[in-house]
């Protein structure tokens, strides 16, 4: 048996080898296309996180045919003067950290609106749920947790950076999902 055999053999044999052919290896940061905005962001890949985070301010609910929509401002750069709307998909619930408690508050959690985005990774196209909050402090304004992870199949390699190279999505990406 020729040694690509009995490879081929043996990742038949193993849990998850399968799998992890079909998975797409993205680094420890990402270049992402937020598609409805036009706007390419460097972005952090955190398996740790459940969620995922887009640098926004002046973030306001309001009703529009009788459905609740939040209207938010990139908190990214100067550059994002003209305010976003988008529905809102739901309340999310983030643990504070032990140093953002307030125990006369009461609360250990944050609540935070949550929008659907069409995002961009290497040629892959995805819909995603991402929190408005903001991010400004942190060098990342786009934080992509493990549930959007898991819609991009990815497999992330701590020890690489921007593995996928600038977004390059088609229309037709999305269909594939």
């Amino acid at each position: 048996m020729t040694r690509l055999a009995l490879l081929a053999t043996l990742l038949t044999f193993l849990p998850g080898a399968a799998l992890a052919v079909e998975k797409t290896v993205y680094g420890l940061n990402e270049y992402a296309r937020l598609q409805g905005m036009d706007l390419q962001v460097a972005a952090k890949l955190d398996t740790g996180a459940k969620t995922a985070s887009l640098s926004a301010r002046d973030i306001e609910r309001f009703k529009r045919d009788g459905e609740t929509w939040v209207r938010f401002y990139l908190a990214i750069d100067d550059a994002h003067e003209h305010p976003i709307e988008r529905p809102l998909s739901r309340i999310s619930k983030i643990k504070r950290r032990a140093g953002d408690f307030n125990p006369e508050e009461g609360k250990t959690y944050t609540a935070r609106p949550v929008i659907e985005l069409e995002l961009c990774m290497g040629t892959t196209l995805r819909n995603i749920e991402v929190n408005l909050t903001d991010r400004s402090a942190f060098q990342y304004p786009l934080l992509i947790g493990s549930e959007a992870l898991k819609r991009f199949g990815a497999l992330i390699d701590p020890s690489v950076k921007y593995a996928a190279g600038k977004p390059r999505c088609t229309s037709e990406a999305l269909a594939a999902e």
